[in-house]
This record gives structure tokens, sequence and C-alpha cells, in this order.
């Protein structure tokens, strides 16, 4: 797989709950118990205002916009900032299957949305470089969602037989698309922007790393191959670069060095398989490129934070 393809799929987004929103006049919906979830949207017709709890200030949505929340934080939906807001189980209490729903007699602004809850035991990790709202404009890429949430429109409006899963697969697709075009926007970006030092040190900024297009070879070498004994010297050759300068580079754009990311991205990978894969440790070990159990044990330690038993009755609680 291609390293957004690996990402989201340590991430295991299940598709909780797609819904239309159809309303008018004055009004506000917090969204509260977010935790370990990703909300996907776009404004079909009209405008509304998106802010993100303990964030300053609303973003405006227009009609072809479209939105993504990767924090999990309780966030708000408005046509305007100052209007009080409803908890959101007021309005969608008859959503939660799915469906269209009206308030204030609709036919102002229309939202398609999708809510993905977030299997993986790593989200925050994988997601933590992500800004609290990624908002695409809808001179993007704006034919390649309009058809998804055109069709999803369709399935909610007209439930058919099978039409839970053709939901889920078009809200699977419609996060990937706008994650894909978050992307883009980097990759345009990609030089000319100011690292201001928001992620931690240690948090890999994983979109950065996609969008540069020599690290990106790297990073693709190291997904393609994880258990490969890589070296310094040989994903610089991959990139085209010197050791030194590879090296330089990657520190900046992705925010750990190159070999701290190898190090994460196998014991990401070991932590999903001790959780799903029921092989022994051993394996995993070999797996991801440790040919003593020990070593891998360490090195898993340090960067997961409990050893490799520990964490597989973690997860099982």
């Amino acid at each position: 797989m291609d390293p957004l393809s690996d990402i989201l799929s340590l991430l295991k987004p299940r598709n909780y709950m797609s819904a239309g929103f159809d309303t008018a006049g004055p009004w506000a919906i917090r969204f509260a118990d977010q935790a370990n979830s990703i909300k996907c949207g776009t404004i079909v017709s009209g405008q509304c205002y998106v802010s993100v709890e303990d964030l300053a200030g609303p973003v405006l949505l227009t009609s072809g916009s479209s939105f993504v929340l990767p924090r999990g934080r309780t966030f708000f939906l408005a046509s305007d900032p100052d209007c009080p807001p409803v908890d959101a189980p007021h309005i969608f209490a008859k959503a939660q299957s799915g469906g269209i729903v009206k308030h204030n007699g609709g036919g102002e602004c229309f939202i398609v949305s999708s809510r993905f809850v977030l299997s993986g035991p790593h989200a925050d990790m994988l997601m933590a470089a992500l800004p609290p709202i990624v908002r695409i404009e809808s001179d993007q890429d704006e034919a390649s969602l309009r058809w998804l949430v055109e069709r999803i429109m369709q399935e909610l409006s007209n439930p058919q037989p099978g039409g839970f899963l053709v939901l889920q697969h078009l809200a699977h697709t419609v996060l990937v698309q706008a994650l894909r075009l978050h992307l883009s926007n980097a990759q345009q970006a990609s030089g000319q922007s100011d690292r201001t030092g928001q992620n931690a040190p240690d948090i890999p900024d994983w979109f950065a790393a996609l969008s540069d297009k020599q690290i990106a070879t790297a990073i693709a070498c190291i997904h393609r191959d994880p258990a490969h004994p890589w070296t310094l010297k040989e994903l610089a050759r991959h990139a085209g670069m010197s050791r030194s300068a590879f090296a330089a580079r990657f520190r900046d754009v992705v925010a750990v060095p190159p070999m701290a990311y190898l190090t994460r991205w196998r014991m990401l990978l070991a932590g999903d398989r001790l959780t799903h894969s029921g092989l022994p440790i051993s394996e995993i070990a070999l797996s991801v490129g440790y040919e003593s159990e020990s070593a891998f044990s360490t090195a898993f330690k340090r960067v997961m934070g409990c050893a490799p038993r520990r964490f597989i009755l973690n997860n099982e609680a």
C-alpha cells in the first residue's frame, strides 16, 4: 500500500453515521463526545460557520466547501457564531441510522456529513499533525467530491437494499478524497511554509512528510519494506539527496529524524499486529526488522510506553 493508505489502515476508520441536515433561520449546534472520531462534511448549499472548542475564530464554509475535523474535539456548526448552541442529540435524534433532518423548515443551508469512529489504538499519534480544521475549498477538485456527496444524498433520500454498505464505502471515499486534497494543498505550499513548532518534537508530521516529493520517496521506501535494515545513507540515496541534506530536510519537514520515523512506524505496525494478528511476539519482531525479541521489546517500550505483553493486555481490556 501507499503511505496514506497505510496510515488510514492503522486508524481503522469505521463510518458510524452519515446524515443530511437541511436548515434555515438562526441555528447553532454543539457536537460533543467526539473522542476517537473524525467528522467529515460538505456544504451542499448555503453557508455556515464551523468552530472547534478552545480554538480562536470560527471558519466560514460556503457552498461546495468541505471540512474534516480530525482531532476528536467538541465542535460547533452555526448560521451565526453568536447564536446560542443546542446539543446535537436534540436535533439529530431521529437520524441515528442516517437520513435527512430538517430544522426550522429547511431550505437555506444543506450539509451532508459523516462521522468515523477510529478503532486503531493510536489515532491521536497519527492525527496530531493535522490542523484541527481541514478546509477544502469548492474550487479545488469540486467534481470528485461533488459526485460522491450527490450519491450519499441519493442514498439518504431514497434508501435501497444494501444502502448501509453503499454509504459506508461512499463515506470512506469522501474522507480519503478530502485528505488527498489536503495533501495536494500541502504539496503546493511545500517549501514556502513557515514551520511554527506547533507539533510536539516527538510526533511525526505524517502529512507534511507526504507533501514533500523527495521526503515522500524515502517515506514510501520505509512503508513498502519496514523490516529492511534501512540506513540514513540508503534513504538519502532513494531521495536523491546527500546524507546531511536529507537528514536536515527530513527533520525540518517531518519534525523527527529519519531513523526515529522508521522506528516509530515499525512500532505502530507492531502494535497493530500485537492487537489483531495473534502472532507470537518473536514473529512480529522479525516482521518489523528485529531479529532479537529483547531488542524489539526495548524499542517498543521506549516508543509506545509499555512492553509488548502489557500492550496486548491493555488492548484486550
